[in-house]
């Protein structure tokens, strides 16, 4: 019976504390907090760099050959800023290769670097048509030469340096990763800040006045050419079958003023073949059309300026790649 009393008055007295703690609870509980969302940025950013090498080498081959090296750095950053109808696309795309060969002297394979800005707007979220400006800009890192002839470069920074300025209309579909830009008027300005290759006349500026008796120059070579044309662009990109992914890029543009109808091409093609996330190979092809730019050819150990060609180039890398 003791034992009973002393049990139900420890119950009542842990009934009593636990009733004191639930009220003293309800008395403190303080509201919910409230939440307050944070501000959603309108900007997206990409950065894409990459590594990409090739070697081949040869021990006592009966067959012959060369051993060789080469390397590729490469870089993408991306800035898109999208509200409404509202949209601006930045690119920059950075890209530096060399190779070695057995008893041949380090060259270049590859130099770009170039900027691209997008300005867009469009009357409702529902259209595909944008009212655009855009402006692009090219040039290259170092100095190019016609090899082996490393003496003279037929190319250098700013030497030739290319800007696009227009405006026009673009059709952006996202779902087919689809783009096409039309310009009618853009301005193509053209940059050649090395007087040597200024006075030549080089990427189609206007080259030096010489005496024709005693060969001094009279007057030195444009700097710069500027011209008025129409524009168009495309960019597509596609999975053509998994890990496998196609891109495509297309420039063509026609002066007004000088033979117009004569139109200067650059068209890239791209497929990438993904591993996994970090490694990758390529397979890239270049190709180039400008009437203003002149091939040179070594004739006699001299470098001739002879009529536009087609330029081609076509690389295959595997390579190491990482986002952030």
């Amino acid at each position: 019976m003791r034992l009973f009393s002393i049990t139900f008055g420890l119950f009542l007295l842990f009934s009593a504390n636990s009733f004191a703690q639930s009220v003293d609870t309800i008395n403190v509980k303080k509201p919910d907090s409230v939440i307050i969302p944070m501000p959603v940025s309108k900007w997206k950013k990409e950065n894409i760099v990459g590594f990409d090498l090739n070697e081949i080498a040869f021990v006592n081959w009966n067959a012959g050959g060369n051993s060789a090296i080469s390397g590729l750095i490469k870089g993408t950053f991306t800035r898109k800023y999208e509200n409404g109808n509202l949209k601006w696309n930045n690119e920059l795309i950075v890209r530096y290769g060399i190779s070695k060969q057995d008893g041949v002297e380090l060259r270049k394979t590859d130099d770009a670097f170039q900027f691209n800005s997008t300005f867009g707007y469009r009357k409702d979220t529902t259209s595909s048509w944008f009212h655009t400006a855009k402006f692009n800009f090219n040039t290259q890192f170092t100095s190019g030469y016609a090899y082996p002839n490393t003496e003279l470069a037929i190319s250098k920074p700013f030497a030739p340096a290319y800007t696009f300025l227009g405006v026009g209309a673009e059709f952006n579909n996202k779902k087919k990763n689809l783009q096409l830009y039309i310009s009618p008027l853009t301005l193509k300005n053209t940059l050649v800040l090395e007087q040597r290759l200024a006075d030549q006349g080089a990427f189609g500026v206007d080259k030096a006045v010489y005496d024709p008796v005693t060969g001094e120059k009279l007057r030195d070579g444009s700097n710069s050419r500027t011209e008025l044309g129409f524009l168009f662009t495309s960019g597509y990109k596609t999975e053509i079958v998994k890990n496998i992914k196609l891109e495509n890029k297309l420039t063509l543009y026609s002066d007004y003023i000088n033979n117009f109808g004569n139109i200067d091409v650059d068209w890239q093609l791209q497929l990438d073949f993904i591993v996994n996330k970090y490694v990758r190979a390529n397979i890239n092809t270049h190709v180039i059309y400008d009437d203003d730019i002149k091939a040179k050819e070594e004739i006699n150990g001299e470098q001739v300026i002879v009529g536009p060609k087609i330029q081609l180039k076509q690389m295959l890398g595997v390579g190491l790649i990482y986002s952030f």
